[in-house]
């Protein structure tokens, strides 16, 4: 299904159904704007769009109310619900007149009214479509929160990204998923990363199982959706292979469009990763503050070099 059932966006936002004899489930949004039908009221439908929630603010009613006549206002409420939109939205508590539910229910068009302001339940619905129409895609590996920053940590299977994530848990950092990771586009350069519901807040250990986080280190040490602000990809350490050492050069990996930085990490017995890991959320988090440390040691050396002094310089 791609779209968001009417009935949902009324459970989660509590709006009242004036017209319960529609039936709400199978109505689907697919649009995350709303629409104030203001022209719409004088009979101006050119580029009109009927596929999104439409809502009626203090504006509109005031104006259907005291500017129209009985007549006008029926002819207006039969080309506004003839356009097949998905529900018209009251607010301020305003309660639809038994003539405008009629002619609602006639062209199937659920009423709800919300005693929120226009303003506030306009940025509730546009948050709340944003959101679960956004485009997704699911990944494996395991996102963790780690001092604020939103770590996705990928690798092969068998590399350890579970036991590391459980690690981060003992050391006061939240768990967001574990093995397959939704990702939405929430906009042109932001990612959020949430776990499936039947998996959310379970780890799989080998050799032990399954384990529920939430219940083994409470609610703490969980939470249902997060940023990604960086990857972490680790692989497996061989003699070879070079490894980036300084920093300096910065590699991206993208998702659904949008590059987040990745730094490659690698694994051998007896390296402690959670640290490296917790270490690289922070110098992260600097680099977003305008500091980077590689940066800065860079400059002091060139800056010792070019004044002839090479003491304690390797």
């Amino acid at each position: 299904m791609d779209g968001v059932r009417l009935s949902t966006l009324i459970e989660k936002l509590e709006l009242k159904n004036m017209t319960e004899s529609i039936n709400t489930h199978d109505i689907i949004l697919t649009h995350a704007d709303i629409n104030r039908p203001a022209l719409q009221l004088i009979g101006y439908y050119e580029h009109f769009e009927n596929k999104r929630v439409q809502i009626i603010g203090n504006v509109e009613e005031n104006y259907l109310q005291t500017m129209m006549t009985f007549e006008e206002r029926i002819e207006c409420y039969e080309k506004l619900f003839s356009q097949k939109i998905p529900c018209l939205i009251l607010c301020r508590g305003y309660m639809p007149t038994k003539t405008m539910a009629d002619i609602a229910v006639k062209y199937g068009v659920p009423l709800l009214v919300s005693h929120k302001a226009t303003s506030e339940i306009t940025a509730e619905i546009i948050r709340f479509l944003s959101y679960h129409l956004a485009p997704m895609i699911s990944i494996h590996g395991v996102l963790v929160d780690v001092y604020g920053e939103g770590v996705l940590i990928k690798g092969e299977s068998g590399i350890g990204k579970s036991e590391i994530a459980l690690e981060l848990i003992k050391r006061g950092h939240r768990l967001v998923s574990d093995d397959v990771v939704e990702i939405k586009k929430l906009s042109e350069d932001e990612l959020s990363g949430s776990a499936p519901e039947i998996t959310r807040y379970f780890i799989e250990l080998r050799g032990i199982g399954i384990i529920d986080a939430k219940m083994l280190f409470g609610v703490g040490s969980v939470k249902d959706n997060q940023s990604i602000d960086m990857e972490i990809k680790l692989e497996r350490w061989k003699k070879d292979t070079e490894f980036d050492r300084m920093g300096m050069k910065e590699e991206n990996d993208e998702i659904l469009g949008v590059k987040i930085p990745m730094y490659k990490i690698p694994v051998s017995p007896g390296r402690n990763v959670a640290i490296i890991i917790e270490s690289a959320a922070i110098n992260h988090r600097q680099k977003m503050m305008g500091y980077n440390a590689a940066e800065t040691l860079y400059k002091r050396v060139t800056s010792r070099m070019a004044n002839g002094d090479s003491e304690g310089i390797i």
